[in-house]
């Protein structure tokens, strides 16, 4: 997202991010193994801002309960291994809102964290969730993490039939750092497939969950439900990356640990 000001994405801008998705041009296959595959972008020498994208077919998940887990923030804390700490801090539209995410990064990194904008649309039988960095008063960086920025980063679900779908993640980020190249490498080659088959896995065990937890709630389905204080646009800036502490941990060899397989 570019500009000044802070903007709820448009159709345009919805559109603009699928064509991403879908486009392999100018794009390096980095990963490609069973239904899992990989790209990366070379982006320029010298600057700590990576681009990938990762497809993955996922069987026995339809394209409506891939998005509902992509959404449900209570589940996400069942699934996701990485999350330290999430929760939405406000609505913008019955389609848009804010909210916070923290992650642990490969040892010895330190950990990250940001405050996105978060922007979803249906599109016929698919669906687009993305999101872009801002700035909220209330929720400056701390000083036991490292405030990344999201340029641009979201899911594309693509329906495959009544009971599989094709997950596209695409990532824009500056991590603020010059980062060794095992991380670049392990994000590419194991964490971004590993994360695709974990999201996959949680899918499958959805519906069963969800019976148990709330089964009728689901805001952003039915913006109604929503218990979220509304935010003015007035309160939030966009995230500039030039304002952030930049760390150096280029030099820091990788902490061997048993991964998780899961």
């Amino acid at each position: 997202m570019s500009g000044q000001t802070v903007t709820i994405p448009d159709d345009q801008a919805f559109a603009s991010f699928k064509a991403e998705c879908l486009c392999e041009e100018g794009w390096n296959m980095t990963y490609n193994k069973g239904v899992v595959t990989v790209w990366a972008q070379s982006l320029e020498e010298g600057k700590s801002i990576h681009k990938i994208k990762c497809r993955m077919l996922c069987k026995d998940v339809s394209a409506e309960t891939m998005y509902d887990v992509l959404h449900d923030i209570e589940y996400r804390k069942k699934w996701d291994t990485n999350v330290i700490e999430t929760f939405d801090i406000g609505k913008l539209t019955v389609n848009a809102d804010v909210g916070y995410y923290s992650w642990k990064c490969p040892k010895p990194l330190r950990n990250r964290d940001v405050i996105t904008l978060r922007s979803w649309l249906p599109i016929g039988k698919d669906y687009i969730i993305m999101n872009y960095s801002i700035k909220h008063a209330k929720y400056p960086p701390k000083k036991d993490m490292v405030r990344a920025v999201s340029i641009q980063t979201g899911y594309m679900i693509q329906s495959q039939g009544p009971n599989n779908c094709t997950l596209t993640y695409m990532a824009q980020v500056d991590p603020r750092g010059s980062l060794p190249k095992w991380v670049v490498n392990k994000s590419s080659h194991f964490l971004a497939p590993c994360a695709m088959k974990k999201i996959c896995k949680a899918c499958v065990k959805y519906p069963e969950w969800k019976q148990r937890h709330n089964p009728a709630f689901k805001p952003w389905l039915y913006p109604e439900q929503t218990t979220l204080p509304s935010i003015p646009l007035s309160e939030l800036s966009i995230q500039r990356a030039e304002s952030l502490e930049n760390i150096d941990e280029s030099s820091l060899a990788e902490a061997h640990e048993r991964e998780d397989s899961d």
